[in-house]
């Protein structure tokens, strides 16, 4: 059956290849974006996830158009690294506003619907950084960890409606983001991979479908690693 499926920060990436992933397999997927102009195939709807009103206005449109959201993918987030000493006051609460209070904003809201429907899929990506933390990461790691607290609180609270809460934490991927570090920082960071190389957006989608499909239907509160081994025991 064609779902409802709701990707924030679609547009490009790791959540367009979620997005892709969806609708290859016959969901109606909406993604949201910031700027630039959307790819082409979604329902692409305008949405800065740090404003209250943006995310109601964005859930109206996709309720509208494709129904409740019965699938939630909160992908959405920023960087702004920094070494802690260099680190402003609005380097570090932007990054929390964006990947941490702006993923309770989706997630309240798409609730709504799951809960009236009494069933839900919910996933939120998070990062290996978030499991090992990273040098001039703390804003980052801090708000990547603080994803895997809420989504344990909510797979205790909302178990019994059959809503499921499960974070992918991914490794380096090989993304616009990546393909800008140098030559040696790419190497550095090869070094650290058991498996010797950067994973691809696709993998990290095929996590995430999975997580959403029938066969996953007993999984919920687990945090599942996409990362060639790099956050092995964290």
């Amino acid at each position: 059956m064609s779902r409802s499926v709701l990707v924030t920060g679609g547009n490009r990436g790791i959540g367009l290849a979620i997005a892709r992933a969806f609708a290859d397999a016959g969901d109606k997927v909406a993604i949201t974006y910031r700027s630039g102009e959307p790819p082409a195939g979604f329902l692409a709807v305008k949405c800065d996830i740090t404003e209250p009103e943006q995310v109601e206005q964005a859930y109206k449109e996709i309720e509208e158009k494709h129904g409740p959201v019965e699938v939630l993918v909160a992908n959405a987030g920023i960087t702004r690294d920094q070494l802690l000493m260099r680190m402003t006051e609005e380097d570090f609460s932007a990054v929390l506003d964006t990947n941490l209070t702006g993923t309770f904003r989706v997630v309240k809201r798409a609730n709504r619907g799951m809960l009236r429907a009494r069933k839900g899929r919910v996933v939120l990506i998070s990062s290996v950084v978030g499991l090992l933390g990273g040098a001039g990461q703390a804003n980052y790691a801090a708000s990547k960890a603080g994803l895997v607290g809420f989504a344990r609180s909510l797979a205790r609270e909302l178990g019994s409606r059959n809503i499921t809460f499960n974070v992918v934490a991914p490794g380096f991927i090989d993304t616009d983001m990546t393909r800008a570090l140098s030559d040696e920082q790419r190497e550095g960071i090869l070094e650290q991979v058991p498996l010797a190389r950067y994973g691809q957006p696709e993998e990290i989608a095929a996590a995430v479908r999975f997580l959403a499909s029938d066969e996953a239907a007993y999984i919920t509160g687990a945090v599942i690693p996409v990362d060639g081994g790099l956050g092995m025991g964290h």
